[in-house]
């Protein structure tokens, strides 16, 4: 008998209902946690066991890249730029109007001064009322002085400086390429590399404004857009010093003159005034306190000596 023809496999059948059963749907890749990725989705702060609840808008992630973005550090705030998000600590104090310079001078020369004329009158045993006539007439020339030494000199100050302004801005105009090359050599000076450099320098000169204050500020150290107030340094200084001067002189205006109780307001108040200026300073205020009291202390004991002397020979 001739051998039977080979029979070819059959397909199984289908599945009744196989329609109804669509394929599972391909899950789509998980996407990599990456830094691009921070500012669309809250990243949880670190937990304390593995098991830690997904953070809301994260519920779409896989546990596996859940369990890494638990093991990565948390993004960095948002930066600080011009003033935004800055806490009160953040904050500094303004040291460049001129007026503190002008008030601690001016509180020390008055209180200093005057104790010392007190001393000197005391020592040449004069009358309570030519003390008090000596103290009053230390106190208002000494305010005035003071005053317009401190307006000229902040004037003139700022005259200077707005004429080498000026003549940074004509060098500018005249030669920019050298004074590019020269803010360049001031960027490498400061560590940045040359190539870095020449690109700060070249950006920054492209405003001429912009360029002439950071010329101002690395070449001549000032900032032409925040030069002192002559005013502001004459009434500080004037307002200082008065209060200063009538310290040791209140016990002759208030009717009972002692000169114990001159000194003893003199010291205290220089103490006070240097221990103040210390901690404002961030320094120990007692080491302050003693310094100006010590300094005071000598000016108004030779000035006594002085006045002993004098006082002698005239008599």
């Amino acid at each position: 008998m001739p051998p039977a023809p080979p029979v070819a496999p059959q397909p199984p059948p289908p599945m009744p209902f196989a329609s109804a059963y669509p394929p599972p749907p391909v899950p789509p890749p998980t996407p990599a946690a990456t830094t691009a990725q921070w500012p669309t989705m809250t990243a949880p702060a670190p937990p304390t066991h593995s098991d830690a609840p997904a953070q809301p808008g994260m519920s779409h992630l896989s546990p596996a890249t859940l369990a890494l973005l638990r093991r990565l550090p948390p993004p960095p705030p948002e930066p600080r730029y011009f003033g935004r998000n800055r806490s009160p600590a953040d904050e500094h104090r303004d040291v460049t109007g001129g007026w503190l310079r002008a008030a601690v001078f001016g509180a020390m020369d008055g209180v200093v001064t005057n104790a010392s004329l007190i001393a000197g009158a005391t020592g040449a045993h004069a009358a309570n009322h030519t003390i008090l006539l000596t103290g009053l007439a230390g106190l208002v020339a000494g305010a005035f002085s003071m005053a317009t030494g401190e307006y000229i000199s902040v004037t003139s100050q700022n005259e200077v400086t707005a004429a080498e302004v000026e003549a940074e801005r004509a060098e500018l105009e005249r030669n920019p390429g050298r004074e590019l090359a020269e803010l360049a050599e001031v960027f490498m000076g400061k560590g940045l590399e040359p190539t870095l450099a020449l690109e700060v320098a070249r950006q920054l000169s492209d405003d001429p404004e912009q360029a002439l204050a950071v010329h101002a500020r690395e070449e001549l150290g000032v900032d032409p857009d925040d030069l002192p107030s002559p005013w502001t340094a004459a009434t500080a200084s004037f307002g200082a010093f008065t209060v200063g001067a009538l310290t040791p002189l209140l016990p002759y205006l208030l009717g009972a003159p002692s000169f114990g109780a001159s000194l003893l307001l003199a010291a205290l108040f220089a103490f006070g005034g240097g221990a103040t200026v210390a901690r404002a300073a961030k320094r120990p205020g007692f080491s302050g306190g003693m310094r100006q009291f010590l300094l005071g202390a000598l000016a108004t004991g030779m000035t006594f000596l002085v006045g002993q002397a004098v006082g002698a020979q005239v008599g």
